[in-house]
Order: C-alpha cells, then structure tokens, then sequence
C-alpha cells in the first residue's frame, strides 16, 4: 500500500474539518484507502487529490450528489471510456457557467462595497 496519512492530516492539508470528512465516508463520497490495524481511516495521496476535486466544487454549489457524479465520471474517464469523456466535457462546461456566475457576483459585491465606502 501506498504512504498513507491519518484523518486528522488529510483534514490539516486540506482546511477540511475532520466532521466533514467522516460525513464524506458515511455517504460514500469519500472512502479511505484503508484502515490501520487500530481501524483508523487512512488516506493516500490519491485520497486527498479526490478530496481536493470535492473541496473545488464547493464554492460552485455542485450537491454532494453531483459531486459523486463527476468522481464516477472521472474514474470511469481514466481509460477509453468515450461517453465519460463526454459527460466530464459536459462538467466542464457546467462549471465554466458556475463560475462565471460566481464572479459576476463578484464583481456586483465590490460595487456594493464601493457604494458603501461613498456614503
């Protein structure tokens, strides 16, 4: 097995409470890689770059189901899997949409803020 690290690292690398990581478990978003012989959840490397795909599509306002959605989409894309590579460039485009959203948002946040330091 791979060098592996325990929750409470994986949550310090990734500014993820260690609740949430748990919650990802339960839900099966997120499964450890393995288990120590004390039956601590240990993460890989692998593990946290998964997270880190999680954690990126938080401030999008992808549910936890879409979320499971684009990991199964990812793996399944790993190979010559046509139809994954669709569905991820379907993602992609989702999310250039999501972002350009957020920033319009933005940018009509810092108007706000430059109205305010007017008064």
């Amino acid at each position: 097995m791979p060098e592996t690290m325990h929750i409470g690292e994986l949550a310090e690398r990734t500014g993820m409470s260690l609740r949430t990581l748990r919650h990802y478990d339960e839900i099966g978003l997120l499964t450890p890689s393995g288990r120590s012989d004390g039956g601590f959840r240990l993460y890989t490397d692998d593990d946290l770059r998964r997270l880190l795909v999680i954690r990126r599509m938080k401030p999008l306002g992808y549910s936890l189901e879409q979320m499971g959605d684009l990991l199964r989409v990812i793996d399944a894309a790993d190979g010559d899997d046509t139809e994954a590579r669709t569905v991820l460039q379907d993602f992609r485009v989702d999310a250039v949409e999501r972002r350009d959203r957020l920033a319009r948002q933005l940018e009509m946040a810092d108007e706000f803020l430059a109205q305010l330091d007017a008064i």
